[in-house]
């Protein structure tokens, strides 16, 4: 009888290492390039017997074309190491493509992999590759997980140059956020290359192989929070430098110089950023060493990712613009126009010009009349005019003024919008979807969202019980203010949704019960949510509720997002 551990939420996909015999730029399973690791090729004698799968452990002997479990077609072989293979394949009851790791029921790993599979695909975090299928069938062990093809690793990001500090900063925060939560689970790593990172075409960095590839290579660590943490820190300073922080090169980058140890990334390389400079340092093994001063090393994900919540936040750089053409005028604007020009046809003949109109006596009459009509019916028109002011100027005179006051007893201004200082998302349970794009609700362009991921058979975030309080963006007007008038534009219609705010004397609220006063009840929204409130609401923090999302190209997908917050008051 066949086991079967299925869970389906919609993440990033791919699996681990580049078959020895293939180039480095071979595509991997989520469509880009994975160089080799130079400590799997260090030793030429055994690459025989890691793909035969060692002593005594026979490889699968399958091809394209094969089907597992009747569903999934495998297509391409893309890794064959230490007697497990990995492929990339069709799924063709959902008709999508998937990742599929495969080795012998006998091998002495396959249990530790199903375990590490089946606790991977429990987490549900769309942060990381998600497991979809953990099955053993007809002396096969195979683990299926999904494929994203828009999404790139950090190898080939890496090999074009080094990142900007606000890239490297996101990069930074996102990942120890979802290591720090993978491991809350209690779930390592233990593997964490820049080729287990991938950057979706949104921007939100995608971490593979959670468990599942330790377990396929028999990766074991005694501190697995250290050793995640430190290569976190690999990946910053590799991110900062273009260098790996290690005397030995890998991952197509160069290493540092021997005997001379670790170098913080701001002597490495003009111009990287001073923080994250010493955060890198931080999280590496050098017991908290950096360039300026003393600072206790980061020893969890947990304490790099609070770290990280310490630093002043990075932003994007400008866009530059480039200096519109020179503008030309026309040949009309110019005087030009109707002329002829030399050389381009022969000179036109003189137009007669008509003599002017009524030159003669009888005109002359008609002009005169004509003007002290117009005379006479200016001076009534002004009279009149003239009038009306009094009239109204005397009505003004004997109505008494009257003067609304609000809470405060002052007058009330006339409506104005806020300055928004910070977006955030919404994560109630320290879950976060996306919140790299949080900054896109208040940026004033309607081409930027912050849009949430892909979610399978439940508009509520795919009923997982880490958004079971939903999403959404939290905006921080800097100071306490009078919200009057509420304008959101929605990423698409469909969505079920409220607006709440903090009472005037909180302090960076982040659950639901901090946001006690309601702006707008929950119900579905359209493409905007606008709103005028009766009476003006004194905050500093207001929240754009989100419960249900709409579907997204099929009754069983769904997905939502926000567009722009503006408020008034």
């Amino acid at each position: 009888m066949a086991e079967r551990s299925t869970a389906a939420v919609d993440v990033a996909d791919n699996s681990g290492d580049e078959p020895l015999t293939a180039k480095a730029d071979k595509a991997t399973a989520d469509g880009s390039a994975e160089t080799q690791e130079t400590a799997e090729q260090s030793a030429p004698d055994t690459d025989r017997e890691r793909q035969s799968g060692g002593p005594g452990i026979a490889t699968p002997d399958l091809h394209s074309g094969h089907k597992l479990a009747r569903r999934y077609r495998l297509e391409e072989c893309v890794t064959r190491l230490d007697g497990f293979s990995s492929w990339r394949a069709v799924d063709e009851k959902l008709r999508r493509a998937v990742g599929v790791h495969l080795l012998p029921a006998d091998h002495p790993r396959a249990r530790s992999v199903l375990a590490a599979a089946r606790s991977s695909a429990l987490l549900g975090d769309p942060r990381f590759v998600q497991v979809l299928d953990a099955v053993e069938e007809n002396d096969l062990v195979y683990v299926v997980h999904e494929w994203l093809p828009d999404a790139t690793e950090l190898t080939a990001l890496l090999a074009v140059g080094p990142m900007e500090a606000h890239d490297a900063y996101q990069l930074v925060s996102q990942v120890s956020q979802a290591m720090a939560a993978a491991h809350r689970e209690g779930l390592a790593h233990l593997r964490l290359t820049p080729g287990a990172v991938l950057r979706t075409s949104s921007g939100q960095y995608r971490i593979r192989g959670l468990a599942v590839n330790a377990a396929l290579r028999g990766i074991r660590a005694e501190r697995p929070q250290r050793t995640d943490t430190e290569a976190i820190g690999a990946l910053l300073y590799a991110a900062l430098t273009q260098r790996w922080p290690y005397e030995a090169d890998a991952y197509g980058l160069s290493g540092l110089p021997k005997g001379v140890g670790l170098i913080a990334p701001d002597q490495v390389r003009a111009g990287v950023h001073r923080g994250l400079s010493e955060l890198a340092m931080r999280a590496l093994v050098n017991d908290g060493a950096t360039a300026s001063r003393q600072e206790p090393p980061c020893t969890t994900p947990d304490e790099l990712a609070a770290a990280v919540a310490e630093m002043p936040r990075i932003r994007p750089p400008e866009p530059t613009f480039t200096a519109p053409p020179e503008y030309q005028r026309t040949t009309y604007q110019q005087g030009t126009y109707g002329r002829t020009q030399q050389g381009l046809g022969p000179p036109t003949a003189p137009v007669a010009v008509p003599p002017p109109p009524l030159q003669s006596r009888t005109g002359k009459a008609l002009k005169w009349t004509v003007a002290a009509l117009l005379i006479a019916a200016l001076g009534l028109g002004s009279w009149q005019v003239a009038d009306r002011l009094l009239d109204q100027r005397k009505e003004s005179e004997t109505t008494p003024t009257q003067t609304t006051t609000g809470d405060d007893d002052k007058a009330i201004k006339p409506v104005k919008a806020l300055k928004i200082a910070e977006a955030s998302e919404f994560m109630p349970g320290g879950y976060g979807i996306k919140p790299g794009l949080a900054p896109n609700t208040i940026d004033g362009e309607a081409k930027t969202s912050w849009i949430t991921d892909q979610y399978w058979n439940f508009p509520n975030f795919g009923n997982l019980p880490k958004y079971k309080e939903g999403s959404g963006i939290i905006v921080d007007l800097g100071s306490v203010q009078r919200v009057s008038v509420i304008n959101i534009d929605m990423y698409r219609s469909g969505q079920k949704a409220e607006v709440l705010a903090a009472d005037k004397d909180a302090s960076n609220p982040t659950s639901l019960s901090d946001f006690s006063q309601r702006l707008t009840k929950l119900e579905t929204v359209g493409g905007t949510l606008k709103s005028t409130l009766d009476k003006p609401v004194r905050t500093r923090y207001v929240l754009v509720h989100i419960t249900e999302v709409p579907t997204d190209g099929s009754s069983s997908r769904f997905r939502g997002g926000i567009t722009e917050i503006q408020l008034k008051g």
